[in-house]
């Protein structure tokens, strides 16, 4: 396996990533990989938030994965920080390759750098796969989430 590193995504990352999040049976029916113009637009706002990063994981063959973390500071719990992971997605052909674990272990690094003492994710039910996964690196299924579209 060629050596992996894990770098903010740029403008020209947003093809590889938007096919990553496409490539499985929910992204299918979610994506667009056709039309990249709300990408980019959304790009623009994660780039230039403070509190947002959108990564990938590159290689020799290129982007073979992706993550985005972002800061949350708030009230609770004396006023703590804390790290939310979204959109983790190993490109098909890398899966259980170590890619996510290298994603997650770069997330949990820039959460205690930017003193989060919490990180977090949800992920559908259906991913079992993925839920296999987080409990591995230590994630404990504690909370039930809601989701209501606006």
């Amino acid at each position: 396996m060629n050596s992996i590193r894990v770098r903010v995504a740029d403008v020209d990352d947003i093809p590889a990533i938007v096919d990553m999040l496409a490539d499985d049976p929910l992204g299918a029916t979610r994506e667009n990989p056709g039309d990249l113009s709300a990408y980019r637009a959304a790009f623009e706002a994660i780039d230039t938030d403070h509190n947002q990063y959108l990564v990938v994981a590159v290689d020799d063959s290129g982007v073979v994965g992706t993550a985005q973390l972002s800061i949350v500071p708030g009230l609770s719990r004396n006023g703590m920080s804390r790290a939310m992971i979204e959109g983790v997605r190993v490109r098909r052909d890398r899966r259980s390759d170590g890619v996510g674990a290298i994603l997650m272990e770069w997330a949990a690094d820039m959460a205690r750098t930017r003193g989060c003492r919490l990180i977090q994710l949800t992920s559908d039910k259906t991913r079992t796969d993925a839920h296999r996964f987080y409990s591995r690196l230590g994630y404990v299924d504690s909370h039930i989430g809601y989701k209501r579209p606006l």
